[in-house]
C-alpha cells in the first residue's frame, strides 16, 4: 500500500509540473490544446490523486506498525511459554523422582 501511495503522489507531482513548465503563455499541455476547465480539472485530479496517495501511504505504515507490535508480543508470548513448559516439565520429572 505504501508503494501503490508513493506512486500516486509520484504521479500527481509530474502531472502537475509537467503542466507548470510545458505551457508558455498558451492553454496546450504536451503539445495538446486544452480549455481552461479541462486545466482546472486535470489539476484537480492531480491534487486528489496527491491526497489519495498520502491517505493511502498512512494507511500502510500504520498497518506495518501494526503488525510489527503483534510480532514482537507475540514473540514474548512465545518466550514466557516456553519457560513456563520448561518448569512444569522439570517440576514434572522432580515428581517422578
Amino acid at each position: 500500500m505504501v508503494v501503490l501511495g508513493l506512486l500516486l503522489i509520484g504521479a500527481g507531482v509530474l502531472f502537475i509540473l509537467a503542466a507548470l513548465f510545458s505551457t508558455s503563455g498558451t492553454a496546450s499541455l504536451l503539445g495538446a490544446h486544452l480549455s481552461a476547465q479541462t486545466i482546472f480539472l486535470l489539476g484537480l485530479a492531480s491534487g486528489v490523486a496527491i491526497l489519495w496517495g498520502f491517505s493511502i501511504s498512512r494507511v500502510g505504515v500504520q498497518r506495518s506498525l501494526r503488525h510489527r507490535r503483534e510480532g514482537r508480543e507475540l514473540r514474548k508470548l512465545s518466550q514466557r511459554n516456553a519457560r513456563a513448559d520448561a518448569v512444569a516439565a522439570r517440576s514434572t520429572d522432580d515428581a517422578d523422582d
